[in-house]
């Protein structure tokens, strides 16, 4: 998915979803000049977020 659709997905902005790819907290490819997000990737990102929280 796109970085758009991966930061609708989780709720964030745009800038947001840019720094955690930039960070490493969500991992992503570059598919030419576009990059991609795998729906794995937002998933374990979330899985994360709710283990840290309990």
């Amino acid at each position: 998915m796109t970085v758009e659709e991966a930061a609708k997905a989780l709720s964030v902005g745009r800038t947001q979803m840019f720094k955690l790819i930039a960070d490493g907290s969500v991992p992503s490819v570059l598919i030419g000049r576009s990059r991609r997000v795998s729906v794995d990737a937002i998933r374990e990102y979330a899985r994360k977020l709710e283990d840290s929280a309990a």
